[in-house]
């Protein structure tokens, strides 16, 4: 069988998950590259008004996080089968679960620093709307992948590189992710 028929296999929706300044949008731009599928970062889907009262140094609550939430699970569903990267917080396992419910093959990646690791990373960068004084809220939030969550967690003290190939090795091949 000539080798422009064969089926490539299916990539499944990738969410880097992570506080802010661990190197999400870094990582997400290059597995994205690598696996030639698009990136798109969760951030860009937050209300007018989340940015706001995050750039005025409030944490978003449960509520007003939830639309942003339903709306990444979306774009996450649409990438299913196709391939999609998306750079996304997702910090507490119920906030995974409701993207799961979206797309139930997605794939996580926890990109895990040490705080002052990643304090001295968002100190030296501006963002649009999240000041380094949210990160220890951040922290407080963030629960890492348990066994049953499909997915890796990689040391971003490593090189975007270096984290790259860790995923792309840990990434299921076609199939070999099941639905809760």
């Amino acid at each position: 069988m000539p080798s422009h028929s064969m089926r490539s296999p299916l990539i499944p929706p990738i969410v880097i998950m992570g506080v802010q300044g661990s190197g999400k949008t870094t990582i997400g731009n290059l597995l994205a590259k690598r696996l030639g599928v698009p990136l798109m970062d969760g951030d860009s889907l937050h209300s007018v008004a989340n940015k706001e009262w995050m750039a005025s140094g409030h944490a978003l609550s449960d509520a007003q996080r939830l639309p942003w939430l339903h709306e990444v699970g979306r774009r996450l569903a649409l990438g299913s089968g196709s391939g999609i990267v998306v750079a996304c917080s997702a910090l507490k396992r119920s906030y995974r679960d409701l993207l799961r419910d979206e797309a139930p093959t997605m794939f996580t990646v926890f990109a895990r620093g040490d705080l002052d690791l990643i304090y001295a990373r968002i100190t030296a960068r501006r963002h649009e709307y999240m000041p380094p004084s949210l990160l220890r809220t951040q922290f407080d939030d963030l629960e890492g992948l348990e066994a049953d969550e499909p997915g890796v967690t990689v040391d971003i003290a490593r090189s975007p590189e270096e984290i790259v190939d860790q995923v792309i090795a840990s990434i299921p091949k076609e199939g070999a992710v099941h639905a809760h």
